[in-house]
């Protein structure tokens, strides 16, 4: 069959703008080009082994999986080639000519043109294929699917401009050829010594052969002979005796497993023995993926069962909130012909997964306790993630709340540093409760009214501000034996934290402001469930509370900011006795005015807690109008 017309497709907008950032922004490691597309031959072996395993024919005679590099020093051509599963012209369109990821927009967003800043970007974001063009001016990738008759293959063309060439062509055997073209200056890479030297520092962990040919000198000349060498150990790392893999190696098969460039913070490779039999090795990556917050995402866990790849992103083998772990789990006991379905109701698989979440817990706790740079490192990554947990692990709550850090009052800045065991160990004489406060930015949890009481006895306050805190706080409810308690919600009773004298002066000042209390309730009416004289606050006039049970006035704010429905929850509003504005409003005899000073009090309260005015001309309106009254 001869080959159809060539047909010329545009790239997506963004590949051609990140095949211009790559070029300019990686060159300096150029070396990774190799480590990429042998890395992406490696996955597509996996590929084929996984669906040969329902279908054998797809092997097509060919079983022996191997990844071959060859060079052509008159051609200046490097050729990469494996015969995994291969790709279809749909797939060749999809993966090539498209970056089908989410945090896409993200990404390109946060580029700040420093090259440094934006090949670190670039690693993170994983850029596979495209770092041919970082040696090579012209690639072509001629591919055939498994499965499918030799005139299926495809060949794709292209010079890393605004677009590429495809064509239908015959290709006997399956899997992807990648031919590079090498710019000017880059023939290093026409070197076996050069090529060899790249393999084996940064894919010597693959776990199928790759392939070159032996060459020998002579003259000074260095020439290919016919005789195959495997260049790799060609052996599952992670099935290797620890003390027989070195830091290097665990760190690039990291960078392959994570598709990632820069190395892990953290790794724990354990093999277990007894009535199961399975190796885990997973890592911490060093940074956040684009898409971390994507929940329906998934990443990390390789699974294999006796060597033998089944799936990417075994989602059962780790929680959601620990859905930044990458790595391997490499099982004896489960059976080739394992389905996302079986894993769902397997025994074994919860025993892995249970196990494989009390490593990585103690990773981190071993990098809190040991290395707290890294850990602030991790925290400043993963925290809001992790923040998750509590809510999802009942079996490891505690564990997880000892390596949760949060900003505090003690610092006052908005550095997510302080530990609930940190602030246990601060915590006055007599002080029964953990505290802490929500809102939507740290600035409205630091300059809240509900933390003025506590300021004046130097008590401690968590001030939290992540979305995922109104979760966290509605899952954790104590810590050490110590509860949890929001100083915005329910009455305030400091217990021991108050002496007694303070308590005669505030049952006397509740008794002789009874009346002013009823008359602000009932001027306020429906907005409020209830008014009291309150002793939170020592230079604010009022505040807002919410119940013990209720939602807070954070998360009713959060969830209506999401088009999410939410109970309308009315407030306390609590009233400084000691305050002028208080005062002023006891002594008020006017009906109307004493109504306008009231209703400005509530709306101040709600303003100063981050709420939203139902009617915000008619507080300007009172407001003005009280003004005006004031001496000139």
């Amino acid at each position: 069959m001869s080959a159809t017309t060539k047909e010329t497709l545009g790239f997506q907008a963004e590949v051609k703008q990140l095949l211009q950032l790559m070029i300019h922004s990686l060159y300096s490691n150029k070396d990774i080009f190799l480590r990429e597309l042998i890395s992406n031959a490696s996955d597509a072996a996996d590929k084929l082994r996984f669906e040969g395993l329902s279908d054998s024919a797809l092997y097509e005679n060919d079983p022996e999986l191997k990844i071959r590099i060859a060079f052509d020093r008159e051609a200046r051509t490097l050729t990469i080639s494996d015969n995994g599963i291969g790709m279809s012209r749909q797939e060749v369109i999809e993966h090539i000519g498209t970056i089908a990821k989410s945090g896409t927009r993200e990404f390109f967003s946060q580029l700040s043109g420093d090259q440094k800043k934006d090949a670190a970007l670039i690693g993170q974001f994983g850029v596979g294929f495209y770092s041919a063009f970082i040696v090579a001016d012209r690639v072509t990738l001629t591919t055939r699917r498994a499965g499918l008759t030799a005139e299926h293959g495809v060949r794709w063309e292209s010079e890393g401009a605004g677009d590429y060439t495809l064509e239908t062509v015959e290709k006997p055997g399956r899997g992807t050829e990648i031919v590079l073209h090498l710019r000017e200056g880059e023939d290093e890479f026409l070197s076996d010594w050069k090529i060899k030297s790249v393999i084996r520092t940064y894919s010597d962990h693959i776990t199928l052969p790759i392939v070159m040919k032996k060459s020998e000198w002579k003259d000074g000349v260095e020439t290919p002979t016919d005789e195959d060498e495997t260049v790799n150990k060609a052996s599952a790392l992670w099935a290797r005796a620890k003390k027989d893999v070195t830091d290097d190696e665990y760190n690039e098969f990291y960078k392959h497993v994570a598709h990632d460039f820069e190395p892990p913070l953290a790794w724990s490779h354990n093999r277990v023995e007894g009535k199961q039999e399975y190796i885990s090795l997973l890592y911490v990556p060093s940074h956040a993926p684009f898409d971390l917050y994507d929940r329906e995402k998934r990443h990390g866990i390789k699974l294999y069962v006796r060597r033998v790849f089944i799936m990417d992103d075994a989602e059962q083998l780790m929680p959601q909130y620990l859905r930044f772990v990458r790595g391997v789990i490499d099982s004896a006991d489960l059976p080739l012909n394992v389905s996302r379905e079986i894993l769902q109701s397997s025994r074994d698989i919860d025993a892995i997964k249970a196990s494989s979440v009390k490593k990585v817990l103690g990773l981190l706790e071993d990098l809190a306790e040991n290395q707290p740079e890294k850990y602030v490192e991790f925290w400043n990554a993963f925290g809001r993630v992790l923040k998750e947990g509590p809510g999802e692990d009942f079996a490891n709550k505690e564990k997880i709340a000892g390596l949760l850090r949060f900003a505090s009052t003690h610092t006052d800045t908005d550095a997510q540093v302080v530990s609930l065991k940190d602030y246990i160990g601060r915590m006055k004489e007599g002080q029964t409760a953990i505290y802490y406060i929500t809102a939507d930015s740290f600035a409205a949890a630091q300059h809240s009214p509900h933390l003025e009481i506590f300021r004046k006895k130097g008590i401690e306050v968590l001030l939290l501000s992540d979305r995922v805190d109104e979760w966290l706080t509605g899952n954790l409810h104590e810590f050490d034996g110590k509860p949890l308690k929001s100083v915005a919600k329910g009455g305030l009773d400091l217990g021991e934290l108050e002496d007694e004298a303070e308590k005669t002066a505030q049952k006397e000042a509740e008794d002789n402001l009874k009346p002013l209390v009823e008359r602000i309730k009932t001027t306020l009416g429906e907005r409020v469930k209830d008014v009291r004289v309150t002793h939170r606050l020592t230079d604010s006039p009022a505040c807002l509370v919410t119940g013990e049970g209720d939602m807070s006035a954070n998360l009713e704010r959060l969830l209506k900011a999401a088009g999410q429905a939410a109970p309308t929850v009315k407030p306390t509003l609590e009233i400084n006795p000691a305050h002028a504005l208080v005062t002023r409003l006891n002594s008020e005899t006017d009906e109307d005015r004493f109504a306008d000073w009231a209703n400005l009090l509530f709306e101040q309260a709600l303003l100063a807690e981050g709420g939203q005015l139902d009617n915000p001309a008619s507080f300007v309106r009172r407001l003005n109008g009280l003004l005006a009254m004031l001496p000139s």
